[in-house]
């Protein structure tokens, strides 16, 4: 089941859902919300968007739909398995739609569901405050070294 399916069925229950205990015959549990805790519904999707592949997957797809061939020549280095696996394991978590376009030659397009779209715009966050960083410590960097030089 994917965090899509637990949210959806927790808005139309209107209540939260159970998930069976560690043991086969054990008692159920309320879902556990915390991604710290072991049974946590969202650690899975967790451990899936901070992949490398899916974190940038995710930003380009927060660019717009994108064509399979496009979006991994956009994500450069990935290959045509990983980039299939990660856009398979985003899907199943309900981040990612995968349309057909049923046009001659028939055509697929990736685009990021509701939820796709809220994460992708946090990871576009945590990159820019990544990239700027990286690039001011290069500037520091080079300014230490020509202090360096000069003594």
């Amino acid at each position: 089941m994917s965090i899509a399916d637990l949210q959806s069925d927790d808005l139309e229950s209107g209540q939260e859902s159970a998930v069976p205990a560690d043991g086969p015959d054990g008692p159920t549990q309320e879902l556990v919300t915390d991604v710290f805790a072991r049974g946590c519904g969202s650690r899975a999707a967790f451990e899936v968007v901070t992949s490398k592949w899916s974190s940038l997957a995710l930003l380009a797809l927060g660019e717009g739909s994108y064509r399979f061939n496009a979006l991994r020549r956009r994500v450069e280095g990935v290959s045509e398995k990983m980039l299939s696996q990660t856009l398979q394991a985003l899907e199943r978590d309900g981040m990612v739609t995968r349309d057909v376009v049923t046009n001659i030659p028939p055509r697929v397009e990736y685009s990021l569901t509701p939820l796709g779209e809220a994460v992708a715009e946090r990871l576009r966050s945590l990159a820019d405050l990544l990239e700027g960083a990286v690039a001011e410590r290069a500037v520091e960097q080079a300014g230490a070294a020509s202090d360096g030089d000069g003594a």
